[in-house]
């Protein structure tokens, strides 16, 4: 009902702009429900009002011309003509007493001032603290793209997610699972600010485990379910619709790429096919032990790590009792005769003819490369 007012206020060119939120503007009317006095309320409510912000421009000192600041921290604002009189520095300028301090990306923001880049200040002013606050902004320069062979050369971290966990194990180039597999809690209910910062802790704490690794690149799905929950597809089964997207896999993958460019971490993009089913049935019982048994998220993260490293998932069977092969068989791979062919091998017309059939049967040998599905970078 909501979203159809909303659209046909929009169709009919009214809207509603409220500055200082309309959530403050509720509370005038139930204080006592908000905890707040009047006095209180109308407090916040000037602030909320109050603000006073300059963009950028390219080339300009410190690349704001209205507002510079100095990587000292001083600050100074070019004043309009009617007030240029009241200017306390050369060329119209009033320089505040106070010194403003970036403690996030402090370094960055150095960076893009001292080559006059184009930086947007915001000032805002705090009723509960009776503080004023300044926020930078600038454009950022797109991070470079990595060639998928560089970072397959390294250790991958394979990635799954679930519904209110990471399930993480690193792997060497070879594909092997080293160290200890890693599990990262988070909780996506409440608010959509708490949301946020519950992916963005775990992200980040992700991202400090492949920088002290030494870790050039984590393999995610690429899984997207906003658009899977309809009953069309999944029927009347409400919990499945439910649990389906509650799963954060869109935009937990481009979180994670936005966020890995500042670390300087690759991430490879890999088809989601089968990762949790060969995982499960190839990697879960082999990597378990007796005091310490691996989940099958655990499993299905080693096998979007192999994936992304362009090896096979499903492992290979212990070689035949005799010293040559031909007496029991070839060696084959785990996998039932019904079980889809997208690791089997393939016949080859111009392949040598094998020992094991009779020079009649003009039988071939098939290439035996393992087929797999290759990952990208983003």
């Amino acid at each position: 009902m909501v979203c159809a007012q909303l659209q046909s206020n929009w169709d009919s060119g009214r809207i509603s702009v409220v500055r200082g939120g309309r959530k403050l503007l509720h509370h005038r009317h139930h204080l006592g429900q908000a905890g707040l006095s009047e006095e209180q309320w109308r407090a916040r409510w000037e602030a909320e009002r109050w603000f006073f912000a300059a963009d950028g421009e390219w080339g300009k000192k410190s690349g704001n011309e209205t507002v510079r600041i100095t990587p000292d921290g001083e600050v100074s604002i070019r004043l309009p003509a009617p007030l240029e009189h009241l200017a306390n520095a050369r060329n119209g300028r009033y320089v505040l007493t106070a010194i403003a301090r970036f403690q996030h990306r402090g370094a960055e923001w150095a960076e893009h001032i001292a080559g006059d880049r184009a930086v947007a200040y915001r000032f805002q002013y705090d009723a509960t603290r009776d503080r004023w606050y300044v926020g930078a902004s600038w454009q950022r320069s797109p991070a470079p793209s990595v060639p998928l062979a560089v970072l397959r050369s390294g250790p991958v971290i394979g990635v799954d997610t679930n519904v209110d966990h990471i399930a993480a194990w690193k792997l060497d180039p070879h594909g092997n699972p080293t160290g200890r597999p890693k599990t990262l809690g988070y909780d996506l209910s409440g608010t959509a600010d708490h949301r946020n910062a519950q992916l963005r802790h775990a992200l980040s704490q992700v991202l400090r485990w492949a920088r002290s690794e030494g870790v050039r690149a984590i393999a995610v799905e690429d899984l997207d379910f906003s658009d899977s929950t309809t009953r069309e597809k999944h029927g009347r089964r409400k919990r499945l619709r439910q649990l389906i997207s509650g799963m954060p896999t869109g935009k937990l993958r481009s979180r994670l790429v936005s966020m890995a460019a500042e670390t300087g971490v690759g991430v490879i993009v890999v088809d989601p096919a089968c990762t949790s089913k060969w995982g499960n049935e190839h990697w879960r019982a082999p990597l378990s032990r007796k005091k310490h048994e691996i989940t099958r998220h655990h499993a299905a993260s080693v096998a979007i790590g192999r994936r992304a490293l362009g090896h096979g998932i499903r492992r290979r069977v212990t070689p035949p009792r005799h010293d040559q092969s031909d007496r029991v068989g070839h060696r084959t791979i785990q996998a039932q005769p019904r079980t889809r062919g997208c690791e089997g091998t393939r016949p080859d017309a111009t392949g040598t003819r094998t020992r094991s059939v009779l020079s009649g049967r003009r039988a071939n040998a098939g290439t035996q490369f393992v087929q797999h599905r290759s990952g990208g970078t983003q």
